[in-house]
């Protein structure tokens, strides 16, 4: 039976939390890959990359598999009701349900964290924790069905676990040959951990505002999923 896969499309996503692990899960045998959003107008990510969805929340099938993305985009969506009731709906029955980058923001907004081992990009590490979740630095992260990666480019690592946990570790291996994923960056800056001193502080200085807005919006968020749990 076809393995039914969506990814959620929202404005001002990261287009390659998305395309990343796009390209491996549609590169596997006998699936079908769902590009969703509210309506069918084409999406714009946050770098200008137009995205057109292919199926409304009305219309799309069950899915075995949801995957939100993050992005400038994810603010809004953790507030965004019409949305995180979809999210919920389709995560009641999915095989698996997981995220990339700070997709996992929207997923603990929906209250799909609750005391479960996750992670999300490294800026935006601190806000797992007030939505419930047990925050967990790896690039990949499983408690369950629920499968978040990291940041960004950890979208192509998630995803290939993902599909071996799906297929097989072969069929998963021959993805990655067949993309040519062999990493080898020219810098060691991939992480706050191995990246230069002034480097990082650059980093944290252009990410304080969003992270200023995010920790606003998951405060409320929070006390939300605290009175609905109440």
């Amino acid at each position: 039976m076809t393995l039914q896969i969506g990814f959620l499309l929202f404005p001002k996503l990261q287009q390659l939390d998305l395309t990343g692990p796009y390209d491996v899960l549609a590169s596997l045998p006998d699936v079908k890959v769902h590009l969703i959003w509210k309506d069918l107008m084409p999406v714009i990510a946050s770098t200008g990359l137009v995205l057109k969805p292919t199926v409304t929340f009305d219309d799309c099938p069950a899915l075995d598999v949801i995957c939100i993305p993050g992005g400038s985009g994810v603010g809004p969506l953790m507030e965004d009701d019409e949305t995180l009731d979809f999210i919920r709906g389709q995560a009641a029955n999915a095989r698996y349900v997981t995220s990339v980058c700070t997709g996992a923001l929207v997923l603990g907004a929906a209250g799909l964290l609750k005391d479960k081992r996750a992670t999300t990009h490294w800026a935006y590490h601190e806000l797992l924790g007030p939505l419930g979740a047990i925050a967990v630095k790896d690039r990949v992260v499983r408690d369950g069905n629920l499968l978040t990666g990291g940041g960004i480019t950890a979208g192509i690592d998630f995803a290939l676990t993902l599909a071996a946990e799906l297929f097989d570790k072969d069929t998963a291996q021959l993805v990655q040959l067949q993309l040519e994923y062999a990493p080898a960056p020219p810098f060691a800056s991939g992480s706050p951990e191995t990246a230069p001193g002034t480097v990082l502080e650059e980093a944290w200085q252009r990410a304080a505002g969003s992270l200023k807005l995010r920790s606003e919006i998951t405060a409320r968020v929070a006390a939300k999923l605290d009175r609905m749990s109440g």
